[in-house]
């Protein structure tokens, strides 16, 4: 089994890199999505974060509140407490998979897509990210193109007026101003630049692949 991460800052497009690399069979865990899923009630993640944070993360529904979630970690710099509560959980059922899949599927490339690879603290080793992969991959584009993916996202096909525009592309700036640690590592990965149209990103993203696939076939 080979062992990928996959890492960009927000806005980078390295969801959109992983579904490419899905579609040429690679096996995709992300992340956020998994994040998510373990931050539904019920689940110990759920619990740990509303005891944590308070009811005032709690949505009408019972839900987390997500906006304040990110209220309190990218404004009011409590991100590391919310990190100490996920990136546990989620490395763990991260590794209890490809474990699982590594029994059915010796042969498979699994890749983790997360925006965290390099900086999380999380792990069971002083270089977790070392020990989780063989290969990391890096998406990179130019910060407006990031901060502009970032603003087109969360306004979900509406229109903005100046104002919210203004308040998601400040939203998107202090993200990425946590996200330093990518092209410090840039050296140590593949890297995809994602600056053009989807037909040259699918380029390069295929010559990855291509390299990704000699690296399982011919190691051990």
């Amino acid at each position: 089994m080979l062992r990928v991460g996959l890492t960009g800052d927000l806005g980078s497009g390295k969801s959109t890199v992983a579904r490419m690399f899905a579609e040429r069979g690679a096996v995709v865990f992300s992340s956020d999505e998994m994040g998510r899923r373990l931050m539904q009630p019920g689940q110990p993640v759920y619990t740990a974060i509303v005891e944590h944070f308070g009811g005032a993360v709690v949505a009408e529904d019972g839900s987390l509140d997500r906006r304040v979630l990110a209220r309190l970690a990218f404004t009011e710099g409590r991100v590391e407490e919310l990190n100490a509560i996920v990136h546990p959980a989620v490395i763990a059922e991260q590794a209890r998979l490809i474990k699982g899949l590594a029994r059915k599927h010796p042969d498979a490339m699994v890749i983790v897509e997360s925006a965290l690879l390099f900086t999380t603290k999380y792990g069971n080793s002083s270089h977790p990210w070392r020990d989780r992969f063989d290969r990391m991959v890096l998406v990179t584009a130019p910060e407006e193109q990031k901060i502009a993916r970032f603003v087109e996202r969360a306004a979900a096909g509406r229109l903005l007026d100046p104002q919210e525009r203004a308040a998601l592309e400040a939203d998107a700036r202090a993200r990425l101003a946590m996200q330093t640690a990518n092209e410090a590592h840039a050296a140590e990965c593949l890297v995809i630049q994602n600056d053009g149209d989807l037909v040259t990103l699918l380029q390069r993203v295929g010559a990855v692949w291509r390299e990704l696939c000699q690296v399982a076939r011919f190691e051990p």
